[in-house]
């Protein structure tokens, strides 16, 4: 037996040994762990299960050992990938620091921030927020305002950011600030990292009419942080950020692919709701849903190609920007037919006569159309798609 068959087998093992079985199902509303140094777990489970993979290195199996990560090779955590997906088991936490700002902070990061910032994300303590968006610089992010004015060793912020998810639950932000107003706006853009504890930051949430928001909007007055927080070269935060954007949209995949909230089986919500009938209108709903299931395959199939070929050392980026736009409007239409199917089950708020599972499709439903705006709108992907994949001349 090869070595990574071997491999295979004594992760198997271990999964069918650690996993509890509660915890190999889709992802309820409400249970989702997230990392930080006060975990809310929803069961007793859900807290073994996620010591028992921290304990094991799993929480960032690719990342080297020094850091606290389980030093696997790409070929070794596709494996353990795999395995995860076979048993269906659920993250044991999810972290935006480990699917976005890490991979950064190995890429470019000093080593004196990577002895600070990564071992705690592997051990699930930090919980992180993005701040990228601001009132006047949101699909256009080069237009940010945020200023980040050198003081002696630190820099003083001064601005806000919209559209922060868990802002008011997060530990540290990792955030795009002007360093140069002076320079053309692409090139005077720095990446930084702040406590969300610093004094002069505060944090509003917003309100949303899906009725649940993890959106927020925070404030910067006067916030002093240390230029050893600063991430990559000065004035160098503007390709960081694109590689940050890179690595949300992939995260984003991973909300269908781990059966998170979000994310509902369509074919057997259909088969639940259109009973057999033979009326033309039920037939051919029944059909734009197998279609849309297809498509879905189709994409989750293209999802495991892209992590093989970035494995591979291939240069993805471009074609992310085509899977983010493919991924938002698949979710849009999937949640239009499960309206169609639904019918007026489909348009609760709250209570009875509502099952919880229709009361969380109608939040989702309402929340795809925030999907096509994060991480970058339609619109604008489909302007990248243009310029980097197409390579068609700009107006």
């Amino acid at each position: 037996m090869s070595a990574i068959e071997q491999f295979r087998q004594a992760t198997r093992q271990w999964l069918e040994a650690n996993c509890p079985p509660s915890l190999r199902t889709p992802t309820p509303d409400g249970e989702i762990v997230w990392g930080g140094p006060q975990v809310d777990f929803p069961s007793e489970d859900a807290r073994l299960w996620f010591e028992r993979m921290r304990e094991k290195g799993r929480f960032c199996p690719q990342w080297p050992s020094e850091y606290g990560g389980g030093g696997l090779s790409a070929e070794y955590n596709a494996v353990l990938e795999s395995e995860l997906r076979r048993l269906k088991c659920r993250p044991a936490q999810i972290n935006l620091g480990i699917w976005m700002l890490g991979p950064v902070l190995l890429e470019f990061g000093s080593e004196a921030q990577k002895q600070a910032l990564l071992p705690p994300m592997c051990r699930g303590e930090v919980r992180w927020c993005q701040g990228f968006s601001e009132p006047n610089a949101g699909s256009d992010l080069a237009s940010l305002k945020t200023s980040a004015v050198a003081d002696g060793d630190d820099f003083v912020i001064n601005g806000t950011k919209i559209w922060t998810s868990y802002g008011d639950k997060s530990d540290w932000m990792y955030a795009l600030v002007r360093t140069d107003p002076k320079a053309p706006k692409h090139q005077g853009i720095s990446l930084i990292v702040l406590d969300m504890k610093s004094p002069g930051v505060s944090v509003s949430p917003i309100d949303l009419i899906s009725g649940k928001s993890a959106f927020c909007q925070v404030f910067f007055d006067n916030v002093r942080v240390p230029q050893s927080q600063l991430i990559g070269p000065l004035n160098g935060g503007w390709n960081l950020g694109k590689s940050l954007l890179q690595h949300e949209r992939k995260a984003m995949s991973k909300f269908g692919e781990f059966s998170l909230p979000t994310h509902f089986h369509l074919l057997p919500l259909i088969e639940r709701y259109l009973p057999d009938s033979q009326a033309p209108a039920d037939q051919a709903l029944r059909a734009r849903a197998q279609a849309c299931a297809m498509n879905e395959h189709a994409y989750n199939l293209t999802v495991q190609r892209m992590g093989e070929e970035a494995r591979a050392g291939l240069d993805i980026s471009a074609i992310m920007a085509i899977m983010k736009l493919v991924h938002t409007e698949q979710e849009r239409d999937k949640f239009e037919i499960l309206l169609d199917a639904l019918g007026y089950r489909a348009l609760g708020v709250e209570g009875e006569p509502f099952s919880s599972q229709e009361l969380a499709i109608t939040r989702g439903w309402l929340n795809s159309f925030a999907l096509t705006i994060s991480g970058g709108s339609s619109e604008v992907q489909l302007n990248v798609i243009a310029k980097r994949v197409l390579n068609l001349p700009s107006a």
